[in-house]
């Protein structure tokens, strides 16, 4: 059950993504995304701490939670592909997010959220249990900063691919992955 909180944050954040969808982050102001909901500047501030917490706040319910309810190595194609249609839906707004001065911070965020998805994804496939946790870590933050490069450069238009396309990519990758691991554990 939504609560009232989460029913103010939804309305603020549904002005601020209309916002988004016609002028860069940077030019938006809290009275905009408060008049274009019928609040005042203490319920936002109330809420969220600045517009790039609100920013975060979105991308927390409704892309990233895409990801971690599809948790699993049988279904992360899945879940990948839900967050490529997310991010086609929302193009506009997620455009106006990464090219806004504070994307850095944004791509941080992203890393960090799905940071534990991936992570689980890896541990399951590694099911023999011969990578330490360091190896897992390291192969996390591989896949993690492959992913967010090509979302980014799909955005952009960079990747003139399907999001079916590109998750038949990512899943070539790591099956290729898997299969050169297996290759060096057989015995000379």
């Amino acid at each position: 059950m939504e609560t009232r909180t989460d029913i103010t944050k939804r309305l603020l954040t549904e002005s601020l993504k209309r916002l988004m969808a016609q002028k860069p982050l940077e030019k938006i102001t809290i009275r905009e995304i408060t008049d274009g909901c019928g609040m005042n500047r203490q319920t936002f501030y109330y809420h969220f701490e600045d517009i790039y917490d609100q920013v975060r706040w979105l991308y927390r319910e409704e892309a990233l939670t895409l990801l971690d309810q599809r948790e699993g190595v049988l279904i992360w194609q899945d879940a990948l592909l839900q967050l490529f249609r997310y991010l086609e839906e929302n193009r506009k707004v997620c455009l106006c997010a990464l090219q806004s001065p504070g994307h850095g911070h944004l791509r941080r965020f992203f890393r960090a959220e799905i940071y534990d998805i991936i992570y689980r994804t890896i541990d399951q496939v590694a099911r023999d249990g011969d990578l330490s946790e360091d190896q897992k870590a390291l192969i996390t933050h591989f896949y993690i900063s492959a992913l967010a490069g090509m979302v980014e450069s799909w955005l952009l238009g960079e990747l003139p691919y399907s999001p079916e396309d590109l998750v038949a990519a990512m899943e070539r990758i790591l099956t290729d992955h898997q299969a050169g691991a297996a290759l060096r554990k057989r015995p000379s």
